[in-house]
């Protein structure tokens, strides 16, 4: 899909902040409010704008522990991925699954609301997914740039 000018200011306005009102939107972007209707429906129905909704801060709700877990699969069982990947999803606490090619093979993001939480949610739930091969951890410290702005 093709974007110009106009269409990358509405977006880096937007991104910038998604609840502002539409009117001012419209001002701040350079455009009549009707334009921007337009060109928001129109990059709605291009895919560009994949959805709108809230950001949780998991940390404001009591999940004080957040790890990224790197898995490399057995692929000796051609389901592999789609058994692991099914069963990932029951998990209530991993809030991100994303695979990969390399040697990682999928990275689950998982939240508890402390290390004793996370340490049952590890024996109980993670460990008992299918066709790990290797399990690496990473535990988030903190979090330095957290911006879905693009370079438009």
């Amino acid at each position: 899909m093709q974007i110009d000018e106009a269409d990358r200011r509405i977006l880096r306005h937007y991104l910038a902040e998604p609840g502002l009102d539409r009117a001012l939107l419209a001002e701040r972007a350079g455009v009549t409010s009707a334009t921007l209707w337009r060109r928001l429906e129109r990059l709605r129905e291009g895919g560009v704008i994949r959805a709108e909704g809230a950001v949780i801060n998991w940390r404001s709700l009591g999940y004080e522990v957040e790890v990224s877990l790197r898995f490399t699969l057995d692929k000796t069982n051609p389901r592999a991925f789609d058994e692991f990947i099914d069963a990932s999803r029951e998990v209530p606490e991993v809030v991100a699954i994303e695979t990969f090619l390399g040697r990682v093979d999928v990275r689950l993001n998982v939240i508890a609301r402390d290390m004793a939480h996370y340490q049952e949610v590890y024996r109980t739930r993670i460990l008992a997914l299918p066709h790990i091969a290797e399990l690496d951890a990473l535990m988030l410290i903190a979090t330095i740039k957290d911006d879905e702005g693009l370079p438009l």
